[in-house]
């Protein structure tokens, strides 16, 4: 079955740019297919995966300024005046350096960098060509949002107040999942040999 064209894709295809010479990586038609399946085609798969790609870089950006914070490289953390949110207060808490003597923030912004790589990676029709790899991105997915949960659950229970980032960081986790559930198990079912 050819893959359905984008209305609008993004940008040429691969092979139109190929290259030959220079220095650093060569381009194979696995890797240029890749390219055009992410950029230029569409299924339901496939809008699925933008969308929980959308979902991690929403969450990796709320937490970007968290790090911001967390390093001293802002004051404060900017939130709208409601009540419960004080993520000055719940970021500067030591239980927020504890892992690796580091803040949390970046620690989750580089795990997020494994789950996009993870949502990102192989063409339209990997649940059926690499079904190992939409179950590993859909446990990675579901693993962000279970600590996410937790985090929130922490600071609730800790601090009776949130960091309104890192809620909005918990919420796109947490929406992220059901995303990529029905192509893990697609992949699942080819695992065990079923259609």
């Amino acid at each position: 079955m050819s893959p359905t064209l984008r209305a609008r894709p993004a940008g040429p295809p691969a092979a139109a740019v190929r290259t030959s010479g220079g220095i650093g990586r060569r381009s194979n038609r696995a890797a240029e297919r890749v390219s055009d399946a992410l950029r230029r085609h569409d299924s339901p798969d496939l809008r699925r995966r933008r969308g929980a790609v959308a979902l991690t870089l929403v969450a990796t950006g709320a937490l970007a300024l968290v790090e911001a914070y967390q390093t001293g490289l802002i004051r404060h953390l900017p939130e709208p005046p409601l009540p419960h949110l004080d993520g000055d207060r719940v970021d500067a808490a030591g239980e927020a350096y504890v892992h690796g003597r580091t803040p949390d923030a970046g620690l989750a912004i580089a795990s997020y960098g494994a789950t996009l790589a993870l949502l990102g990676a192989g063409a339209d029709d990997r649940a059926e060509e690499h079904p190992w790899v939409p179950v590993l991105a859909a446990a990675k997915v579901l693993a962000d949002a279970g600590s996410a949960a937790y985090l929130f659950v922490e600071q609730v229970s800790k601090h009776r107040r949130v960091c309104g980032w890192c809620t909005l960081a918990a919420a796109a986790n947490i929406a992220a999942v059901p995303l990529v559930l029905p192509e893990a198990l697609r992949g699942l079912r080819t695992l065990r040999g079923r259609p």
